[in-house]
């Protein structure tokens, strides 16, 4: 019979002042004579909604798709475009800032205003962008968008304001870039070819001004047809046919001659003299065969030609040209020749561009390159071309994010001060050599260190099993130190073991990581099922490898019978497990071997994390979904679909190894139903967890974006009426029921010989039938395209989905669906908020094995009964059905005993039940602060040891004691699942507060972080939206729909830290950093790099007198007379359309906002007159300069001459 809650007098949600006090809670259980009752809890929140604003802070790696280049020679800054419509622009180091185009569209081409702060970007939807980089952020000046034509080509004149625009139907256009509209003059394609020819010259591909004049365009066709345009005399100089299609052209800088690349891996070199043919054509990487026939070549779709001050002979680099017969034909090649020496540069991946980098702007000046910079297509480097080895430069931005396939992500803020220089000291050891010993020379902008900065690390876990550590203070991003897993197992042969059909792709991928910065200790699970746990030293040590194997394989066939095993206890005697030495099988059959093997000889170990012990899971490995390990009390915990393991890392013991069935024992809160054995067991490779491999969609190696199913399916069905039979009264108390025909468990103790065992039952609840794989988003890697639109029952349904990705049926104890696989149509059932209401039963479902999986462990000081005077050591337990349990732990005290006495674990108890799986545990003390988990102080393993002094263990315990402030024992357990959160009140094991935080969605990761000198629980859903809650009311401070859609990539790598931040991986290369604090997105205009910085710019060399007198000195070019709207007039109004950007608009919102408009003209026209009278002043200072200058000249001229006699002169 139920027993219904008692209501507590006086109690209130929470006062008007922020006063946090308990809504309800259980009456059942009278509290120790010091352990608090809900109405002694009052914790004054300081939080509230205006402490929280979400923005994005900084974007690392290497921008994902890139399509484009380009670089100030005067502010020494550099863009990359890409595909998705982002701007990547660098800087020294610190200055890295990302900027997104609206429309999405790829970006064609960059020109930068050079020395000007402003970047003009071409998009694949035919719009011109003027970006403003004179802010930390840049911001849309202008847009210009193209109806009729599409851009192909843009071309922007060293101190011009006139930019060229080429078009695909080989059209001319002409755009003034301070206005941003478009110019009468027109250089039409009919009128730039000959009237005879009938054929269209096709798109234009290569624009630029002569250096030798700018009045003369020249003007490059696909086809092969080379213009150059007099834009003075609007007419054609002359034309150049040729058979072979350009790709570019490039200049000498004298501007008599030009070079042409071509599809057929040709170089011409044409001079202005004679256009009817080429004065030389070379095939650089092409012979002549003996047949007389000339190799086939890859064309070249870049050439730079470059002239040097401290050698006659120019540099000629191009990309492409390679052979199609040679071996290394099928290679990315970059290829420098300098004289008679021709360097080739093989590329790991396909150049996107490249670029050379010289020191003058000035086209018409000895150019005296420097360095190449190269984009790849996953890669960027930059090449020194001052030595004759061309090295490459240490690449200072974190460009080797993706260098292999990023699986996992962890954050941690506030760091211990000294982790991060111990770390890159490591590290340092680690870095490759052969760089140039030049200084980076992309070095534009300026940086300086924030005020708000503490030590901050990013660990990223990759498919090839490697761990790196990034400094991620004042958000920059520095590789400190990387770790390979890989090392400590055996190189797998082809065709060894049972598990390297589905495993031998990525074996060693890192699934998940756990390190706690204090104690130093880190721990590492695989995608194989094994977990390492590794300690940090600075001395290298010659040891040997722990190793010990976990079966957490709990069917039908292993069901305790009478006949066999009558002395299995489900809670293991410590004493019975002793450590497996590496390498040794142990009790392992044939058919349970480890998917790889451990190295069993001693090994050499570096200073820097060493593996201490392996545990692996023998096969059928399943993927382990939970992890926690604690330093203090020596520890490592697990589970996976099947149970949770308890390792003692200090004596190498399993201490537990149990099914999530078991682990009820008597306190089980569902029904059980009988399993029918299995007829046959089914192969391992149909266990085995596949791996990942490439990310990229183009990759014959793809990475897998879920993991095949967790857990086996019986063959034969359960009758229904043995299901009714089933289905006697349950008793809720305390928040959790049980079930009087659960079969006990003795926690600890053997069951009794000659007893028949109960029937092995099936996870249930009263009414309902036997659930199947309930499994969820925090234990499966999943991907999550959120709908838009609303299903029946008010929201789209999470097991569709997940349904629909794996072609499996999934249920859990808050929902029941029937739908087919991969059936996006199908309607979810409607949601119901009650645990006890019955679901109809489903044929198709009766059959099927219940797996409850372990999604979330936490070790912590808390109280492992109901009502218990002190703490102690426990660990908490949350399931894919939404359980919580507790399991007491007994921890030797002495540091002498720790390692000789076993550690025993007590009977567990369900405290607690949720909607959807566990995710996340956290505890607070009675006044609101957040209790850290117990460490142990760092000491060095293989250090020098005193004979004189004992080593010993150095604890931190944050145990719950009393409050001095509020006077009373005990805790408050902070609990969240995927669908609500609940606070409950240690010891009683009374829910203060409960709060369902979405209907519509489910989460994806919680986590209780420090904001503001306070705590509260930060959310990620699956439809996009980021929510922090109030802690311990659960009262709502922040929802925002950050993302529209969630994939799998976000799902599984989005992580909430302490100060208001989080990251997640927004593509495969690239993590984006954001923060949710209101106090730090106010600083982080402080905290970001400038762009800009005022330059004056160099002044041109003066020609000699000869020289320019004879040379035949250009006639004055005067852009504005000839493209002007006096001479060329208006351009047709349909051709493009101008589009003003976001500042325009606030500006003109602003306006017409009355005394606010009046405001904003005011301000604007103050700002407009303060630069005028900054330009004025400069300008004088540089009048007066060039008066002095002039002044001087004339002086010296007139004392040279001043003897001199007419015919002297």
């Amino acid at each position: 019979m139920k027993k219904f809650r008692k209501v507590l007098d006086g109690l209130s949600s929470s006062s008007p002042g922020g006063v946090a006090s308990p809504s309800c809670g259980s009456a059942a259980g009278t509290p120790t004579a010091h352990a608090p009752t809900p109405l002694d809890i009052h914790v004054q929140e300081t939080l509230v909604s205006e402490n929280f604003h979400l923005c994005k802070t900084v974007r690392h790696g290497f921008p994902y798709q890139p399509t484009c280049l380009a670089f100030d020679p005067v502010q020494k800054i550099l863009a990359i475009g890409s595909r998705t419509g982002g701007i990547r622009i660098l800087g020294r180091p610190g200055v890295d800032c990302y900027s997104q185009h609206e429309s999405g569209a790829a970006v064609l081409q960059l020109q930068f205003l050079i020395n000007e702060g402003a970047l003009v970007t071409a998009c694949a939807d035919d719009t011109l962008h003027l970006w403003n980089l004179r802010q930390r952020r840049p911001a849309i000046l202008h847009s210009l968008k193209f109806n009729r034509e599409r851009i192909t080509f843009c071309h922007l004149p060293f101190q011009s304001k006139w930019l060229y625009v080429g078009t695909e139907r080989g059209n001319t256009h002409i755009v003034n870039i301070e206005s941003f509209v478009l110019s009468g003059y027109v250089i039409m394609w009919n009128k730039a070819i000959e009237l005879a020819t009938k054929t269209h010259p096709g798109p234009v591909v290569h624009l630029s001004d002569s250096p030798k004049d700018e009045g003369k365009l020249l003007i490059g066709f696909e086809s092969g047809t080379v213009v150059q345009w007099d834009l003075r005399a609007k007419k054609v100089d002359f034309r150049i046919y040729y058979d072979e299609a350009i790709h570019s052209v490039s200049w000498h800088h004298e501007g008599k001659q030009f070079m042409c690349s071509h599809s057929d891996g040709s170089l011409t070199v044409w001079n202005l003299r004679n256009t009817s043919r080429p004065i030389q054509v070379t095939y650089p990487h092409g012979k002549i065969l003996k047949d007389g026939r000339k190799e086939s070549c890859k064309p070249i779709l870049k050439v730079e030609y470059k002239t040097s001050r401290n050698s006659s002979e120019p540099f000629i680099i191009f990309s492409g040209g390679l052979s199609y017969d040679k071996a290394g034909g099928r290679r990315p090649t970059l290829t420098i020749m300098h004289g008679k020496a021709i360097t080739v540069l093989e590329m790991d991946h396909p150049i996107v561009e490249f670029l050379v980098l010289c020191d003058t702007p000035y086209s018409n000046e000895v150019q005296d390159p420097y360095a190449v910079v190269v984009l790849l297509e996953k890669d960027f480097i930059v090449v020194d071309l001052t030595q004759s080895n061309f090295p490459i430069f240490e690449n200072p931005y974190p460009m080797d994010i993706h260098e292999s396939p990023v699986t996992c992500t962890a954050y941690f803020a506030q760091c211990p001060p000294d982790i991060i220089p111990i770390l890159y000291s490591i590290g340092a050891k680690q870095k490759k050599t052969g760089y140039s010993h030049k200084e980076w020379p992309v070095s534009g902008g300026t940086w300086t260190l924030g005020s708000q900065t503490y030590p901050e690390i990013i660990v990223t876990g990759h498919a090839d099993g490697t761990v790196k550590f990034w400094d991620a203070s004042a958000i920059t991003l520095q590789m400190l130190y990387k770790l390979k897993t890989s090392k400590v197992f055996e190189k797998p042969k082809a065709g060894e073991g049972r598990t390297t059909e589905v495993l031998d792709e990525d074996p060693y991928a890192v699934q998940m990581v756990s390190w706690c910065p204090h104690s130093r200790l880190f721990c590492v699970v695989g995608i194989s099922a094994h977990v390492i746990l590794y300690r940090f030293s600075k001395h290298d040590a010659n040891t040997q490898i722990a190793s010990l194997e976990v079966r957490l394989q709990f069917d039908s066939d292993d069901a305790v019978s009478p006949s066999e095993n009558e002395n299995n206890p489900c809670f293991s005697d410590p004493s019975s497990h002793s450590p497996l030495q590496p390498g040794s099988p142990g009790s392992a059959t044939p058919d349970s071997v480890p998917g790889l093997r451990v190295k069993s000889r001693a090994l050499r170990m570096p200073p820097g994390y060493q593996a201490e012990l392996v545990v692996q899971l023998v096969c059928p490995p399943q993927q382990i979904t939970s992890l926690d390990i604690n330093s203090a009390y020596g520890l490592l915990a697990f589970g996976n679909c099947n149970g949770v393991a308890v390792v003692d890392y200090l004596q190498k013991t399993i201490l537990m190894c149990v099914s999530t069935l078991d682990l009820y024992g008597a306190a089980d809160p569902y029904q059980r139903l009988t399993r029918s054995p299995r007829r046959n067991r089914q192969s391992t490779s149909d266990f085995c967890m596949r791996g990942l491999s490439h990310f990229y969609s183009d990759s014959k190696k793809r990475i897998r974006t879920s993991y095949q199913s967790l857990t086996e399916l019986s063959d034969n069905q359960v009758s229904i009426d043995m299901e009714r039979t089933k289905s006697p009264t349950s008793d809720h108390v305390n928040g959790h029921c049980t079930s009087p025909t659960s079969q006990p468990c003795s926690m600890g103790k053997p069951r009794i010989p000659g007893v028949p065992e109960g029937p092995r039952l099936t996870r249930r609840g009263p009414g309902r039938p036997p659930f199947r794989k309930a499994q969820s988003a925090a234990c499966m890697e999943i991907s999550l395209p959120v709908s838009s639109h609303t299903e029946v029952g008010g929201c789209a349904s999470r097991r569709a989905m997940l349904q629909q990705l794996h072609g499996v049926s999934m249920y859990s104890h808050d929902e029941h669906h029937t739908t087919t696989p991969y059936n996006w149509s199908e309607r979810a059932e409607s949601r119901e908020n009650s645990f006890s209401r019955s679901r109809s039963s489903s044929v198709s479902s009766i059959d099927r094995d219940t797996k409850e999986a372990v999604t979330t462990l936490q070790f912590g000081e808390s109280y492992g009964r109901k009502g218990e005077p002190l703490p102690s050591a426990c660990l908490w337990v949350g399931t894919s059905l939404g359980v919580v349990l507790l399991l007491p732990i007994s921890i030797p005290a002495e540091d002498e005993d720790r390692m000789e006495e076993p550690v025993t674990i007590g009977p567990s108890s369900t405290v607690l039940m949720l909607k959807g799986s566990v995710l996340r545990f956290a505890f607070l003390d009675c006044g609101g602060a957040l209790i850290q988990s117990p460490y142990e102080v760092w000491r060095d393993p293989n250090g020098p040891e005193d004979p004189d002094r004992t080593r010993r263990r150095k604890l931190v315990n944050f145990s719950p004691w009393p409050s001095h402030e509020a006077g009373v024992d005990g805790h408050m357990a902070v609990v969240c699942s995927e669908k609500q959160a609940k606070v409950m009140l240690m010891p009683s094991q009374t829910v203060l507060f409960a709060h369902n935080v979405t209907e519509s969605s489910f989460i994806l990761r919680a986590d209780v972080v420090s904001v503001c000198s306070s705590v509260c629980l930060a959310c990620f859903c699956a439809n996009g939206h980021v929510m922090t809650l109030s802690l311990p009311s659960l009262r709502p401070l922040m929802d925002i729909n950050y993302l529209p859609l969630t994939d799998m990539r976000i799902a599984r790598t989005f992580v909430f830290t302490n100060g208001g931040q989080a990251l997640y991986l927004s593509s495969p290369t690239e993590i984006q950093r954001i923060t949710y604090s209101q106090e730090m997105a106010d600083n982080l205009q402080d905290m970001l790099g400038e762009l800009f910085t005022p330059i004056e710019t160099p002044e041109a060399q003066n020609k000699g007198f000869l020289k320019g007198f004879f040379g035949g000195n250009a006639q004055p070019f005067d852009r504005e007379e000839l493209f002007g709207e006096a001479a060329a007039g208006k351009a047709s109004r349909s051709l493009a359309q101008h589009i003003p950007g976001p500042m325009g608009l606030e500006n003109m919102k602003a306006a017409a906002g009355g005394v606010v408009g009046d405001l904003a003209r005011a301000r604007i026209a103050l700002d407009q007159r303060g630069e005028r009278l900054g330009e004025l002043e400069e300008r004088t200072a540089l009048m007066m300069n060039s008066a002095e200058i002039f002044s001087t000249h004339a002086h010296q001229v007139m004392l040279k001459h001043k003897d001199k006699k007419w015919y002297q002169l």
